[in-house]
């Protein structure tokens, strides 16, 4: 049963559309060599040029390029090296495949640079909070991913203590939801993503997964990112990472039925196959 129907509503990425009111999938891209899944592995332009074109064979309808890992306790990268591992990527699946194309970054002058060289979604885990990503960000007008996190990648685990979860979550966004729109961010370029893995333990991970439909409150489509994670391991009794696919795919499901428009992950085939399957299904009204 469909519990909570996506928005119908249509993401404009530059000269493409994204229809929000169908699950989308995003496929993970991490050029970095700490990455917690992937790390490594797609350094090579080569390499991660044919690892894009097989996550758009499988039916990604976004590919969220990375280029500075966020994992706990990883080392930040220099300006110019995140530039150097993100913009070549970027011009070249620009000129060779007709698809949406984000940016994981924090940074703005990685964004604005990426953005010129033809990428259309910036995709934050610091919800936009780095000097001048506002401003950057609303002078691009292009559609942005807002994620709640508290602290930074070194500090954020000691920060995950909350009274009620998903309502502080909920609150917490919406600071930086105000702070968006006061910038002159459009509405229909706002996405929230509630950020598992990110200042949040086992326990109230799995108390918001189970609440996500209470952040439909605030108005915005959202997006959900929990593939291979570190909770879905613990919640696993330690499974390694490669072991954590099927976990990924539950939760997946669980997301789209309380109205989650976007899931990312590393695992873009058996999650395309899973949504394709859920949304043939009758709807069913509860």
């Amino acid at each position: 049963m469909k519990l909570h129907p996506l928005p119908k509503q249509t993401l404009v990425c530059g000269n493409q559309t994204l229809d929000l009111s169908r699950p989308q999938v995003m496929g993970i891209l991490n050029v970095t060599p700490d990455s917690f899944s992937d790390g490594g592995r797609f350094t090579d332009l080569n390499a991660a040029l044919k690892q894009a074109e097989s996550m758009l064979a499988e039916g990604a309808s976004i590919l969220d390029i990375g280029g500075e890992s966020t994992r706990p306790d990883a080392k930040p990268v220099s300006l110019q090296e995140e530039l150097d591992r993100v913009i070549p990527l970027v011009e070249v699946l620009s000129q060779r495949f007709d698809t949406i194309l984000s940016i994981d970054t924090s940074t703005p002058e990685v964004f604005k640079a990426a953005a010129q060289a033809g990428a259309h979604i910036w995709n934050d885990v610091r919800a936009l909070t780095r000097p001048n990503a506002l401003k950057v960000a609303a002078q691009l007008d292009v559609p942005v991913v807002l994620m709640h996190m508290r602290g930074e990648p070194a500090t954020m685990n000691e920060l995950a203590i909350y009274d009620d979860v998903t309502c502080e979550v909920q609150s917490e966004l919406k600071v930086r939801l105000d702070a968006a729109l006061a910038a002159g961010i459009r509405r229909e370029n706002i996405i929230l993503d509630m950020g598992f893995g990110f200042a949040k333990n086992t326990e109230q991970s799995l108390q918001l997964m189970d609440e996500l439909w209470q952040l439909h409150s605030l108005g915005f489509p959202l997006l959900m990112g929990i593939s291979r994670k570190r909770v879905l391991g613990e919640l696993l009794g330690g499974a390694a990472v490669h072991d954590r696919i099927n976990a990924g795919l539950a939760a997946a499901l669980l997301a789209v039925q309380q109205g989650v428009s976007i899931v990312r992950t590393h695992d873009v085939r058996a999650t395309v196959e899973i949504l394709s399957f859920y949304n043939q299904l009758p709807s069913i009204e509860s």
